[in-house]
């Protein structure tokens, strides 16, 4: 896995981004979180944090949060709301069987080898510890997908391509900036069982009917 933090350059603009142009986009996403994690108690592992904006849900929900994150700028925001380390996703400085949750929110396509970060997920949550993706809809948003109409989406033949690319519809967004990998919903699906995971829900979120979210919640087996 790489260990370029990507977003240091884009951390500013980030924090801004999120909670402002993107604000109801983040409470969609916080809405799904709320549903598939429910509430706990002990650690919650917020995986790529970035600035923190997950903190205040899982605290009401329960949680212990504590964001990891790759990108020194994104902590620098993130700070502010929760305990903080800086480490990479895919070899966590957690000893085994230590999490009680683990959420990971619109951060796949951050990450060349999802895989990896996902069995990193399995070897520190408890038996029983509940593990939350958030991420944008394998099927409908990426490079290979066509937003502008808004009230369809034009698909093509790319979506089989895994490669790193910041080719996006919306030049303003975020993928225009860090870029994207391409996780196809089977291999991502495949990554969560293949991790020792047990999936256990799975939702579907978006405006007009159409997703561009996808939410998976899964269980590490007793």
């Amino acid at each position: 896995m790489t260990t370029k933090a990507a977003y240091d350059a884009h951390a500013d603009w980030y924090e801004d981004y999120v909670t402002g142009a993107a604000a109801e986009y983040t409470t969609r996403r916080q809405a799904l979180l709320r549903r598939l994690l429910g509430a706990g108690r002990g650690v919650c592992l917020d995986l790529c944090c970035g600035t923190g904006v997950q903190a205040a849900e899982l605290s009401a929900l329960g949680w212990q949060p504590v964001g990891l994150d790759l990108s020194g700028g994104q902590l620098r925001h993130a700070v502010r709301r929760l305990p903080v380390v800086r480490a990479d996703a895919a070899v966590l400085p957690i000893a085994d069987s230590t999490v009680s949750a683990v959420d990971c929110v619109l951060a796949h396509t951050d990450l060349p080898d999802y895989g990896a970060v996902l069995r990193e997920v399995a070897r520190v949550l408890q038996p029983g510890g509940r593990f939350v993706h958030i991420g944008v809809h394998p099927c409908y948003v990426g490079a290979f997908a066509d937003w502008s109409a808004r009230s369809s989406v034009v698909v093509d033949q790319r979506y089989a391509d895994r490669s790193h690319t910041y080719e996006a519809w919306c030049p303003a967004g975020v993928r225009a900036r860090v870029g994207a990998w391409h996780v196809p919903l089977a291999d991502l699906l495949n990554a969560v069982i293949a991790a020792g995971l047990r999936l256990d829900r799975v939702e579907e979120v978006g405006p007009g009917g159409v997703p561009d979210v996808l939410g998976l919640a899964a269980v590490k087996p007793v």
